[in-house]
């Protein structure tokens, strides 16, 4: 079985209420997020891959569209911007074009901060 990744970033701002670090968090404030979606399968005879990346690109390009430099908190159907929200919404928007997809992971580079949502089978 090979797993191949795509990764993409995205410049964002959203709001958060949480109960330690609160006051920073309540502010509107920004964060440059790095995703990379997971496909898992085998390659295929024919064409030596589980799936063209150009595809998977063309693909992650109209999902970075509705994210990339937009207010979070405004984004449909995302809910409370988290790094666990922004991992389900990448899933539930690649998943029906991506049916091989088997792993999201975001994260915060300059605090260090991530998450990888990876469904059970």
């Amino acid at each position: 079985m090979h797993e191949i990744s795509q990764r993409f970033f995205f410049d964002a701002a959203h709001t958060l209420r949480r109960e330690i670090e609160a006051e920073g968090s309540k502010r509107v404030h920004g964060h440059t997020y790095y995703a990379e979606v997971f496909v898992r399968g085998e390659p295929g005879a024919d064409t030596g891959m589980v799936m063209d990346l150009g595809y998977i690109r063309r693909e992650v390009n109209t999902l970075r569209e509705q994210l990339d430099h937009h207010f979070l908190d405004e984004v449909q159907g995302l809910g409370p911007a988290t790094l666990e929200n922004l991992c389900t919404f990448i899933w539930k928007a690649l998943k029906p074009k991506i049916p091989a997809l088997s792993a999201v992971m975001v994260e915060r580079h300059a605090i260090g901060d991530k998450c990888v949502y990876r469904p059970a089978a």
